[in-house]
C-alpha cells in the first residue's frame, strides 16, 4: 500500500514538527516554504510545559540545549538603567526558561533531525487549492500541482493560505509595535535579559544570544501600523516615538540602522472556532497565535505536529475527518489558557503615564518578592496540561 502523502505549507517550528513526525507514522511529506531558502535568524523562544516531553521524545533535547542563547536571567530597569526587580527563574519554566533558544537555532535542529525522503520546496507557495471528497488538489505559484491526502497549513499568523480556505478567522489587533533586530554586543552587556518598561507604553529590551551579538527589542503601545513603511520612513518613526525614552534606546536605534535583519510586526491574536475543515488542518500560530505577550508559540507550535500525527496514526485511513478533530479537542484546552489573557494586562506592562508607570513599578516589585513571588511565577507556566501526550503509532525509528 502507497504512503500517505501530506503537503506541510510553512517550514518554522510548527511545519517541521508536523513533517518530523508525519514522516515518522509512515506519511510521505512535501514541504512547502515562501522564503528562497531556510529561515535562520530570529528571536528567543523557549521550550515550556508539555513540550519538554514531545523534545524528549524526539531525541532532541539535548541538541536545543546546546543551542542555549546563553541567557541567565530577567531583570527589569528604570530609565537610568537602575535595577528594579529581577523576575523569578527558578526550574525549567522560569522567565527565562532552562531551554531557551533563537527561533532560528531551534528550527535549524529540527530540519537537520528530519527523516530522509520529506522533499523541501523553497521559493513557493500554494496558491489555490480544491478540496475533494478523497483529498486535497494544490496548486502552488510556480505551477506545480500536489494531489494529497492532507493540507497542513503552518504558515504563521499572516497565513495566506489559511486566508483564502477559512472565512471565520478572529484576527485581533492587540495594539502593540514590536521592532526585533540584531545589534553589535558590547561589554557592558551580561548575560540577563534586561527589560525597560517606561512612560507612553514603550519598553526596550536587550537580550543576550550565542552567537557573539545581542539581541533587541522595541515594542510600544500605538495605533499607527508602521510594518508596510519602508526602512528610512521606519527608523525616523522609530526614533520619534523613542527620543526620550532613557537607558540604552539611543544605542538600540542606532543599532537598528545598520541590522540586516530588523522585523516589525503588529502583535496580533488569531482566534478560530475550528482549526479543521475536510481534509484541511491548521498548526501553529496560523490557527492560534498567542503573540509574545502570552507566550509559548513556540511550545505549542511543536507540541502540534506531535498531536496531529499521533490521532492520525490510531484513527483509520478513511477517518481523516475524525483524527483532526481528536488533535483540536486536545490542543485547544492549552491554546484558549495562554489566549485567556488578564483584563487591563496591556495597560499594566505597557503604561501610558507617569502615574499608571508608578503602578507598574509598585505591581512589579510587590509581586517578584515574598509571598507573591509565587503567584508571579506561575505566570510562565505556559503550554502545561494535565492530559496525557496521545499514543503515537510509529512506522520509522
Amino acid at each position: 500500500m502507497a504512503a500517505r502523502h501530506a503537503v506541510v505549507s510553512g517550514g518554522s517550528i510548527a511545519g517541521l514538527s508536523v513533517a518530523w513526525w508525519l514522516t515518522r507514522t509512515g506519511w510521505r511529506v512535501t514541504l512547502v516554504e515562501r522564503a528562497a531558502s531556510f529561515r535562520d535568524g530570529g528571536q528567543n523562544v523557549d521550550v515550556r510545559g508539555v513540550a519538554h516531553e514531545v523534545l524528549d521524545r524526539m531525541g532532541l533535547t539535548e541538541a536545543i540545549a546546546a543551542q542555549n542563547t546563553t541567557e541567565t536571567g530577567t531583570v527589569l530597569l528604570r530609565e537610568d538603567g537602575s535595577e528594579l526587580a529581577e523576575l523569578p527563574s527558578d526550574g525549567p519554566d522560569g522567565a527565562t526558561a532552562e531551554l531557551e533558544v533563537l527561533r532560528g537555532d531551534f528550527a535549524r535542529t529540527i530540519f537537520d533531525a528530519l527523516p530522509d525522503g520529506v522533499e523541501t520546496v523553497y521559493d513557493d507557495v500554494v496558491e489555490a487549492v480544491e478540496e475533494r471528497p478523497d483529498g486535497v488538489l494544490v496548486r502552488l505559484a510556480s505551477g506545480r500541482e500536489l494531489g494529497t491526502d492532507l493540507l497542513v497549513v503552518a504558515e504563521g499568523v499572516r497565513s495566506s493560505t489559511r486566508d483564502l480556505l477559512f472565512d471565520d478567522v478572529d484576527a485581533r489587533d492587540l495594539g502593540i509595535t514590536m521592532a526585533f533586530g540584531t545589534i553589535p554586543r558590547t561589554p557592558d552587556d551580561d548575560s540577563r535579559w534586561r527589560w525597560l518598561t517606561t512612560v507612553r507604553g514603550r519598553q526596550v529590551h536587550l537580550r543576550p544570544d550565542n552567537h557573539g551579538t545581542t539581541r533587541a527589542i522595541l515594542a510600544y503601545a500605538g495605533d499607527e501600523d508602521v510594518t508596510r513603511l519602508e526602512r528610512p520612513d521606519l527608523m525616523r518613526r522609530l526614533r520619534g516615538v523613542y527620543a526620550d525614552a532613557g537607558w540604552q534606546a539611543p544605542r538600540v536605534l542606532d543599532g537598528f540602522e545598520g541590522s540586516d535583519d530588523l522585523y516589525v510586526d503588529r502583535l496580533t491574536q488569531v482566534r478560530m472556532p475550528t482549526w479543521h475543515r475536510g481534509r484541511v488542518v491548521l498548526a501553529g500560530d496560523a490557527g492560534w497565535c498567542v503573540t509574545p505577550m502570552g507566550g509559548g508559540g513556540a511550545s505549542l507550535a511543536l507540541t502540534s505536529g506531535y498531536v496531529l500525527a499521533a490521532y492520525l496514526s490510531s484513527h483509520a485511513e478513511d477517518d481523516v475527518e475524525g483524527a483532526l478533530a481528536a488533535y483540536e479537542e486536545w490542543m485547544r484546552p492549552l491554546v484558549d489558557d495562554v489566549q485567556s489573557l488578564p483584563p487591563g494586562i496591556d495597560k499594566l506592562a505597557y503604561p501610558r503615564t507617569a502615574l499608571g508607570l508608578k503602578l507598574h513599578d509598585l505591581v512589579i516589585k510587590a509581586t517578584t518578592r515574598p509571598p507573591l513571588s509565587k503567584l508571579a511565577a506561575r505566570i510562565t507556566q505556559v503550554a502545561g496540561t494535565d492530559q496525557e501526550l496521545p499514543a503515537l503509532q510509529a512506522t520509522v525509528a
